[in-house]
């Protein structure tokens, strides 16, 4: 607001409050005493396109011997409840005394005085409202301030030329930008550039945070060369990422330019339209546009859109005030510009509202042709409501029939969750009560039970699960706790584990709880360890390329031991095979006390009449584990591992639960000029590293922080190669290791991160599928022709009686030459009919799905090696 008028206006929630100095009307007999600031709120009627008066107040000062004057108005912070009040500056001057008072304005339109302070001169230059409420002014090269918290008059140490900007910056409060001389100390902790440019310039743009009473440097806004003709400031936007300011503003300059600043550095200037700018402030349309509205000494305004670069999008001339809100309630903002009409006295009689887009409202202007009549306005707004009423209950009867859906889905995913635990368990499952069933009856649902209560026992029909693998085939069920993880293993015995592909783990609850359901997500893993503990090898779901709609695994060795018993001889061959299960710890502690059934899924392997190998789903119980609240608490299923001089000691369960727990990635790091002798040093001496007693090739980290707990296997497959694998609970700690281990690699030293697996195993691997694949071809054609050869006759007896004549002898007369051509013409229709030979459809669609199985496993190592 221009400084010492006497009618001063402001926008607050979308209303145009006007302020007004005032007499009372003069009572006879009465002393003429006192001065009212009156407030008018005024709002926009769309109706009849003109601004309304909505309430009105008024506050009384004694006037005797004084002169009142509005000094400045604004939107400021009331620190005591956090609410955005209009606040205004009142001057009141009795000869030499100077006094000003603060005054909150309420919804009540209740006048509140904040706080007043006297001094000995008048306020004339920078003075800004702000936060708490705060009054902010510059007298004499040199900065002021008060608060209502302190109702004290406070300077700032340092001097300056000229205020630009004034507002709450992240991290610092409220904070000043200011120019100011530029100072240059002896020791500074900035760059040589820096003080240079201010030494050339001779002046400087600098922030000062008033809480913390903390001096920001300038080049963060914008550089020291501008400092000399900038005029004032608007910051957008200001945000701290890694610690580090980053802000966005635009500032007018002397030289009648608007340039915009991202991160200290000039991005766009555009050149004004007048002279003399003097403020610019923002405003967001609804098509999300930024608008900077620039205000001029002489009275005139523009506006500049910002979109690729700044252009100016409008102009206007003799503009009293540019107010910024949602004048029409829209949801989004608008321009209110108040014109100079020295023919009109009404308040807000020459305005116009728009948003350079579609809201357009000038004064002046008939739009009595634009609107409809108030009639058909209620009709429009009955029918619109009645739509909008008959939607909503649609919608509300979709969501009742969805949650109908749900709890139907609920009770029959609970059903058969109980049917199979008893399966497995062998017992006789109780069929749902009548009236569940009745239930299931009503929406539509086939029972997937026999309805007779108590059926006879037939002892044909009944197959027992556990007799289909051997008495013997777990060595030993384990349960660990990492962190938040609940780790379940079983170990398989050797021979069972031979005849097993696509193994799995799953985990029920054996509590009937009915409101949730009794299955356990958790992901399974395959660890499979040599006898010799040479080698640790752990798979798990491989996520496949997109293209690939069929999971295969190809990860355990002992599978493609039982498919291609020619294997290399340098494979190892022996070892036994850990299934486990990791699932999320925290939701079964919910229960205090929970028993869960261990399930291993497998697909049992054997060797069909056809020479192709068949699978057979198979579900085993494992057996069950207990878990409680109070065991966790004792730490009875930690995982502890210790230093026993230059080795980590620790049982073989709690090993695999820590690499079970976390996640693998393989880095294969090369180096052209160097040896990779640094990283075994790294491992042994910065990670505090120790190798395991059980298994030499992994190592574990001792070192204190997030990084404790992690595994390493480091190989080398000749001085300048090497795969560096890590187990580590989240890639934050990953990111930890590469950082440190980057310090101490040579800078010519190339880090790729494998997909999955050791190149040489995968090499091996891809050999092994494509002679699967290959077999597979092979013995799918040959049983083909088996199959189709029994259905065609070869020759006739007239044939093999000619087969058996020789040759020459047939030639030589005319009855020879017809047998001849006559054998001739059926060896030519027996081989058309050879090459059209069909199969039966079963037969084909067989043989179809097992080439198409082993194309999967080869296509599938070919995109790991990629």
């Amino acid at each position: 607001m221009l400084l010492g008028e006497q009618e001063q206006f402001l926008s607050y929630n979308g209303e145009v409050l006007v302020f007004q100095l005032s007499k009372p009307k003069h009572v006879e007999g009465a002393a003429d005493k006192t001065m009212n600031l009156c407030v008018r709120r005024m709002v926009f009627n769309r109706e009849t396109k003109l601004f309304v008066q909505k309430s009105s107040g008024a506050f009384s000062m004694s006037a005797s011997h004084s002169k009142i004057e509005m000094i400045c108005c604004s939107c400021t912070t009331d620190s005591r409840t956090g609410i955005i009040l209009p606040c205004i500056l009142m001057k009141k001057k009795k000869r030499n005394n100077i006094k000003y008072l603060l005054l909150l304005l309420h919804s009540s339109n209740q006048f509140e005085q904040a706080f007043h302070f006297k001094l000995d001169y008048e306020l004339k230059e920078d003075i800004r409202l702000f936060a708490g409420p705060s009054v902010l002014w510059r007298h004499a090269n040199k900065l002021f301030y008060i608060s209502s918290n302190t109702c004290m008059v406070q300077s700032a140490p340092f001097q300056l030329s000229s205020l630009v900007w004034t507002g709450e910056i992240v991290g610092e409060g409220t904070v000043v930008l200011g120019i100011r001389t530029a100072c240059l100390p002896e020791s500074e902790d900035t760059d040589e550039l820096s003080i240079s440019d201010r030494a050339i310039w001779g002046s400087e743009l600098f922030g000062y945070a008033i809480q913390t009473q903390k001096m920001l440097t300038g080049t963060c806004f914008m550089p020291h060369a501008y400092s000399r003709v900038v005029s004032s400031v608007y910051i957008c936007k200001n945000e701290r990422l890694k610690k580090q300011l980053r802000i966005s503003l635009v500032a007018i300059t002397h030289k009648n330019q608007l340039i915009w600043f991202q991160n200290g550095l000039p991005k766009s200037v555009c050149e004004l339209p007048f002279e003399k700018p003097c403020s610019v402030k923002t405003a967001v349309t609804r098509s999300n546009d930024l608008l900077f509205i620039v205000s001029f000494a002489c009275g005139n305004s523009c506006v500049v859109q910002r979109r690729d670069s700044l252009q100016v999008a409008s102009k206007w001339q003799k503009v009293k005030s540019v107010l910024v809100d949602d004048f029409i309630g829209s949801g989004s903002e608008q321009l209110l510009l108040l014109f100079k009409d020295d023919s009109n006295t009404e308040v807000l009689s020459t305005f116009k509202i728009t948003d350079l887009e579609v809201v357009n409202y000038a004064s002046g202007i008939n739009y009595k042709h634009d609107v409809p009549a108030a009639e058909g306005l209620q009709e429009n707004g009955l029918l619109t409501v009645q739509a909008l009423e008959t939607r909503l209950q649609a919608g509300f009867t979709s969501v009742r029939e969805l949650q109908q859906h749900l709890e139907l889905k609920k009770k029959v995913i609970l059903e058969s969750c109980r049917a199979l635990i008893n399966l497995v368990e062998e017992r006789t499952h109780i069929l749902p009560k009548a009236k569940e069933k009745m239930f299931f009856c009503k929406e539509g649902l086939v029972s997937l039970w026999d309805d007779v209560e108590n059926p006879p026992h037939s002892p044909s029909k009944e197959t027992s699960l556990a007799s289909k693998v051997p008495d013997h085939f777990t060595e030993k069920l384990w349960q660990r706790v990492v962190g938040d993880s609940l780790v379940v293993g079983v170990k398989l015995t050797e021979s069972f584990s031979l005849s097993l592909n696509g193994v799995s783990l799953s985990l029920v609850m054996d509590q009937d709880f009915p409101s949730i359901s009794p299955i356990i997500k958790c992901q399974s893993k395959i660890i499979k360890l040599n006898k010799a503990f040479s080698t640790l090898e752990v798979s798990s779901c491989q996520i496949e390329p997109p293209p690939k709609k069929m999971k295969l695994d190809l990860y355990n060795k002992n599978d493609l031991k039982v498919e291609f018993p020619k294997r290399p001889s340098g494979v190892q061959q022996d070892g036994a095979k850990t299934v486990i299960a990791v699932t999320s710890l925290s939701p079964l502690l919910a229960f205090h006390r929970v028993c869960c059934v261990v399930l291993l899924h497998a697909k049992k392997q054997k060797h069909g009449n056809d020479g192709l190998q068949e699978s057979k789903m198979i579900t085993v119980l494992c057996g069950k584990i207990l878990l409680s609240l109070e065991d966790i608490s004792n730490g009875r299923f930690s995982v502890t591992m210790l230093r026993d001089n230059s080795y980590c000691t620790g049982a073989m369960e709690d090993i695999l639960a820590i690499l079970a727990a976390s996640v693998r990635f393989s880095f294969q790091i090369m180096s052209s000029d160097c040896t990779l002798t640094p990283v075994n040093s790294w491992l042994l001496g910065e990670m505090e590293c120790t190798p395991f007693k059980e298994c030499h090739d992994n190592i574990f980290c001792h070192k204190a922080g997030n990084m404790y707990g992690t595994v390493f296997s480091w190989s080398l497959k000749n001085p300048f190669e090497g795969v560096l694998t890590i187990f580590c609970r989240n890639l934050t700690v990953l990111f930890q290791c590469l950082h440190s281990l980057t310090r101490v690699l040579p800078p010519s030293c190339a880090v790729k991160l494998l997909r999955s697996g050791r190149k040489g195993v995968l090499t091996e691997q891809l050999a092994l599928a494509l002679e699967k694949e290959m077999l597979t071809l092979k013995s799918s054609f040959f049983s083909k022709e088996r199959k189709a050869g029994n259905s065609f006759t070869w020759g006739n007896e007239a044939g093999k009686k000619i087969d058996n004549a020789p040759l020459a002898s047939l030639l030589d007369t005319v009855e020879g030459v017809q047998q001849f051509r006559k054998k001739f013409q059926n060896e030519r229709e027996q081989s058309v009919l050879s090459m059209n030979q069909t199969v039966n459809g079963a037969l084909y669609q067989k043989i179809a799905l097992k080439i198409a199985e082993a194309q999967l496993s080869s296509d599938m190592i070919v995109w790991r090696l990629s």
